[in-house]
């Protein structure tokens, strides 16, 4: 048991540092500890528009008009959502994080999907401002999540994370979305829970957003 504590913890912080590299923020699950509690609280008001409590979710979505697309001939992606969740698990006293996404393509057909966990970093090119860095497996890349100024939206940056087409983890489904010209920032729109219940496969946690 102590040895697969490890190796997730090891696989934990090897993500974490793939997804948050290139953001120019500083990286680690222990990092959490270095990150003032008042600060962390106060981001997570943010994304989540209300104290986090026992369990929280925050979905941001947008779907990319032709106008917008004409202007970014290079942008790989037509939609995407962001479902955040916040939850302290049974037996715990510590919130964990985590992230799924949702990914339409503009020239493939099919629904594409990420997940994994998150932990507070501090983007050390924006002011040590606080955001979330999240990371799919132990080589998945991943995404790092900030606020806009007014926190209706939540800007996705990413270099490569791991997808999955039709929410199958296996070798045949696996893909990557991988940062270009146009497809290394996203601004998504933030919309009532039940916009991401097409993220959820769990039937007891897709009737409690749905109920968001």
């Amino acid at each position: 048991m102590a040895m697969a504590a490890n190796i997730r913890k090891r696989c934990w912080i090897v993500m974490l540092a793939a997804a948050v590299v290139a953001a120019g923020v500083a990286t680690g699950h222990a990092a959490e500890e270095g990150i003032d509690k008042a600060k962390t609280e106060a981001f997570d008001l943010r994304v989540f528009a209300k104290p986090t409590g026992k369990k929280a979710y925050a979905c941001f979505v947008r779907r990319y008009d032709p106008d917008h697309l004409a202007r970014h001939p290079l942008q790989k992606v037509r939609a995407m959502k962001l479902l955040m969740t916040a939850e302290i698990p049974p037996d715990e006293n510590t919130t964990n994080y985590s992230f799924r996404l949702g990914v339409k393509y503009r020239h493939r057909a099919g629904d594409f999907d990420s997940s994994g966990g998150c932990g507070h970093v501090i983007a050390e090119d924006a002011g040590h401002e606080i955001r979330f860095g999240c990371g799919v497996d132990c080589d998945g890349g991943g995404i790092v999540v900030a606020m806009s100024k007014d926190d209706e939206s939540a800007i996705i940056r990413l270099e490569r994370v791991r997808i999955w087409q039709n929410n199958k983890p296996d070798e045949e489904a696996e893909d990557s979305l991988v940062a270009g010209a146009d497809d290394r920032i996203f601004r998504l729109d933030r919309v009532e829970a039940r916009e991401c219940a097409s993220l959820v496969t769990d039937r007891k946690e897709l009737a409690a957003i749905r109920r968001k």
